[in-house]
């Protein structure tokens, strides 16, 4: 597919992974026609100028262990950011005093950040923990990442 987004250059790391480009808003989606609220991503600079100071060590941290793993779309909107694959596999949304990092599994984990209820959905389990600092960004909750990452969605 060759699109050439609206969204700011910055947020867009690979045109061709997507399955759709809304033609309106430029944002990635995984699959065509999905709805959503049309409005245009913001650059990653822009997101972080009016966000809580701890919100982008966070993001830093994890980042590069999902690019590790493969191509990583990072669609700024001004509730956080939604990393994609396309599909969405995770969100990073600010908080007073954390990042939730919110995921989708097929399975119910566990891990230490993971203190809210792991809400059960279909055949999935949405998760979400709360990370304070970048050292909260251990092995295991990259591991967690990468397993939503690799999941496709029944």
């Amino acid at each position: 597919m060759d699109v050439t987004p609206s969204q700011p250059a910055a947020t867009w790391k690979n045109p061709t992974m997507g399955e759709w480009v809304c033609p309106e808003c430029g944002r990635l989606f995984g699959r065509a026609g999905q709805s959503h609220d049309c409005a245009p991503g913001l650059s990653l600079e822009e997101y972080f100028e009016t966000g809580p100071s701890h919100e982008r060590p966070i993001f830093d941290a994890i980042m590069p262990q999902l690019e590790s793993l493969g191509p990583v779309h990072s669609d700024v909107v001004s509730v956080g950011i939604f990393l994609k694959n396309p599909r969405k596999f995770a969100e990073l949304r600010p908080k007073d005093k954390w990042v939730a990092v919110s995921f989708s599994l097929r399975r119910k984990a566990h891990h230490p950040r993971i203190t809210r209820k792991v809400v059960e959905y279909g055949n999935r389990y949405w998760h979400v923990a709360n990370v304070r600092h970048p050292g909260d960004v251990d092995a295991d909750l990259v591991d967690l990442l990468a397993e939503a990452y690799h999941d496709e969605p029944a």
